[in-house]
Parts: C-alpha cells; sequence; structure tokens
C-alpha cells in the first residue's frame, strides 16, 4: 500500500501573546525557561491530513484561519506544539515574499543561492540557469539587486527557481494572487503540467477559480480548525455559500432595524407548513440537479377566501432566481379546512447548478394586494458539473465553418 508522503496526526500550533510592560517580561522569561505560564494564542488545533503522491489540495479560509501556520509546519519552518508530523519527500515552498533571498544580492546571484539552499548541486544549477531566467521573464532586472525589486518580480524569481527544482511536493502561499494575470496562466499551466507527471501540490488562495482550476481535494479552515475536508469543487462551493449566507443575513438584519408600525388586529394570511419533496414524493432538503422537485405547503385564510400563494427562489448570497404565484398561473389552492387550503409546485427537471438555495414562500390576499410574511426553506442542490452561473442550460458543442461573406 502507497505510504503518504505528507502525514499529519492532531496537530496543532501555540504562538504566546504579545503583552506589553512586566508581562512582556514575564513572557519572555517563560519562554527562556520552557516554562508553560503565559498566554498563548492557538493558530492550529486538531489537523489530521494525509497527502499522496500525485495529489493536490488546496488550502481555504479567512485571514488568521491557520493556512499559512500549517503549510511552515508542512514545509518544515517551524514545529508543531502538538501532534505528530511526518514528511517523506523532498520539498519546495514558495510561503513569503523575498524568503530566502539576499536583498544586497541580483537576481542572478540569487538563483544560485536559493537553489543551492533548496538542495541543488552547482551543475544542476548551472544547466538550469536559462530555463530559470527565460521563466522569470523580468528582463534585465535579473541582473540587478532585489531590494529594488517589486513583489511580483519576487513571485517571478522564486517561482522560477521551483520549476527547476521539481519537488516532489510544492508548497505556494498566496503566490498567484501577487503576479500579473499572464504570469498567472503560465504558472497554473506549468503545475498543471508538474501534477500529470505525478508531482504533488499544496496550494492557498483566496481565489476559489485557482484551487478548482488546480486542485484535486480541497481543506476549509475555520478558526484554526478543519471545518470541510473533500473534493475541492464541493468545499469551495460551500465556502462561498456560507459567506453569501453571512451577506445576506447581515443585509436582511440591517432591514430589519428599520422601524415600522403595524396593527395587530390585521388578520393575516399566514403560510401554516412548508416542505420539499423529491420525485418519489418524499420530503428532502437535498435534491441532485435535473431532478423533478416539489414545493408543498397549506396557507390558512383568516376569512375563509382562497389565497394566492407566490413562490420565490433565490441563491444563498441573496441573488433572485426565479419566483411564480398561482395568480399568475390561474391556479387556486384546494380547500383541505373551512380556513385552511393546499398547494403544491411542481418544478420538473430542476435546471439549477449546484449551490444553496433558499425557497420563500407569501400568503397574499385573493386580490393578490397584500404580502404578508414569509415561510422560508433552504434547498441544497447537488451535482457534479464544471459550469459556471445559476442554471444549466442544455446545449451542444458542434464544428465550427468559416463566415459567410
Amino acid at each position: 500500500m502507497q505510504s503518504p508522503l505528507v502525514c499529519l496526526k492532531n496537530v496543532g500550533k501555540d504562538f504566546p501573546v504579545a503583552s506589553t510592560g512586566l508581562g512582556h517580561l514575564q513572557t519572555i522569561w517563560s519562554l527562556l525557561t520552557g516554562r508553560g505560564d503565559y498566554a498563548r494564542f492557538s493558530a492550529l488545533r486538531g489537523i489530521d491530513l494525509e497527502i499522496y503522491a500525485g495529489q493536490s489540495l488546496g488550502l481555504i479560509g479567512e485571514n488568521g484561519a491557520g493556512k499559512t501556520t500549517l503549510l511552515k509546519i508542512v514545509a518544515g519552518v517551524i514545529r508543531p506544539s502538538t501532534g505528530k508530523v511526518e514528511i517523506n519527500c523532498r520539498v519546495g515552498a514558495l510561503l513569503e515574499l523575498g524568503a530566502g533571498f539576499h536583498p544586497e544580492y541580483t537576481g542572478r546571484e540569487n538563483i544560485y543561492l536559493t537553489a543551492a539552499l533548496m538542495g541543488m548541486g552547482k551543475s544542476d544549477i548551472e544547466n538550469n540557469i536559462s530555463s530559470i531566467v527565460e521563466f522569470a521573464d523580468i528582463g534585465e532586472h535579473i541582473d540587478k539587486q532585489i531590494k529594488h525589486y517589486s513583489s511580483g518580480m519576487f513571485v517571478r524569481l522564486g517561482f522560477a527557481i521551483v520549476t527547476a527544482l521539481r519537488p516532489d511536493l510544492l508548497i505556494t502561499d498566496e503566490v498567484l494572487a501577487v503576479g500579473d494575470e499572464s504570469f498567472q496562466k503560465k504558472c497554473i499551466k506549468w503545475m498543471e503540467s508538474y501534477l500529470s507527471d505525478g508531482g504533488t501540490l499544496m496550494l492557498c488562495s483566496h481565489s476559489m477559480y485557482h484551487i478548482n482550476k488546480v486542485c484535486h481535494k480541497a481543506l476549509w479552515l475555520h478558526r484554526g480548525q478543519p471545518r470541510l475536508y473533500g473534493d475541492a469543487s464541493d468545499v469551495t462551493r460551500e465556502y462561498l455559500a456560507h459567506f453569501e449566507e453571512k451577506s445576506c443575513k447581515a443585509e436582511e438584519d440591517k432591514s430589519r432595524n428599520v422601524t415600522h408600525e403595524k396593527n395587530a388586529d390585521d388578520e393575516k394570511y399566514t403560510i401554516q407548513e412548508l416542505w420539499l419533496e423529491d420525485q418519489n414524493r418524499n420530503h428532502v432538503s437535498n435534491v441532485t440537479n435535473g431532478k423533478d422537485v416539489y414545493v408543498c405547503g397549506t396557507v390558512y385564510s383568516p376569512d375563509q377566501r382562497i389565497p394566492v400563494v407566490a413562490v420565490g427562489m433565490r441563491r444563498a448570497d441573496g441573488t433572485p432566481v426565479y419566483g411564480v404565484s398561482t395568480e399568475m398561473d390561474e391556479f387556486q389552492p384546494n380547500a383541505l379546512g373551512p380556513d385552511l387550503f393546499g398547494f403544491t409546485l411542481h418544478l420538473k427537471q430542476l435546471p439549477l447548478l449546484p449551490g444553496k438555495y433558499l425557497i420563500r414562500v407569501h400568503a397574499m390576499d385573493p386580490e393578490g394586494m397584500r404580502l404578508f410574511d414569509p415561510m422560508e426553506c433552504p434547498l441544497n442542490v447537488s451535482g457534479h458539473t464544471r459550469e459556471i452561473g445559476l442554471c444549466r442550460i442544455e446545449h451542444a458543442w458542434l464544428p465550427g465553418e468559416k463566415a459567410c461573406k
């Protein structure tokens, strides 16, 4: 059975909390004497991870989630406070801009220095120097002191050195966020070639596009702990939906703070029950795109007149998707009792792309003039596709031909 290149078991990392005055001196004393009586900040907790040869793992999460700390532990830059780390391969890491470079040396001189520190012999460096310079593509700046380099030039030089090293495991931390678009494309193309040749990658990025483009798996870190691990497309979708929901909730909370008076004596048409069913008429909240879905519910009518039901659908970030009402389709909910009515909306072959959505149903008076408080239920759509947007449109690619003149 194949052994993992990287194996982390219950890994955690604590950092001392910076203090001022007497507290600062006490912290330094505790660190020097090895005593543990100082304040700590837990940057990572409970990380269990295995990475095998040929895999590509994307790390995602908010700033401060622990992504860089985890990469530094795997790269051997820092040691964990708890847990066990096993690295069974040669690692090449691009973590911080300018790390390992000497500011007074030229770019060319730093190639020799950094490549040697990464384990390349002098003859290997000599054989690869021209390809490194070509990949970096920084022109005459290659023979100038790097203390005058921009952040983008640092990245170009560092990544170019890694292309010659071709480590068993490549670790990159937000490298693609610094370079220009043309260099990003060059890096992605190289990483795809590197992976196809059996290389292994750990990529940290805030770009979900880059994570999906390059990585097979993804790990979502939240406040130093693993929140979700799995296929890159699934994890990034959940990650985006999480922040879309937060953004939408913040907007809704803001709108609720706007005061308005209500007449307590008003009798309301209200949605009493709301649920979803799949094509087998089982209650569900998760469906597969392309399958039938039924939106079902009951409505209370205070005056026993037949109400109007309006159904809306929106994505987790609040983007409207679709809306329809019984009035539009000239349909009337059926009576289930003197003041209770039922409805079922059949959504055929749901074309929504995978993601998190919300079904919102309003009850209205028969004239459709008064909109009452809604009831909502979540709809999680799953499926395997690389298409983007809100919905899937049936399509086909055909051979091209010259335009008619």
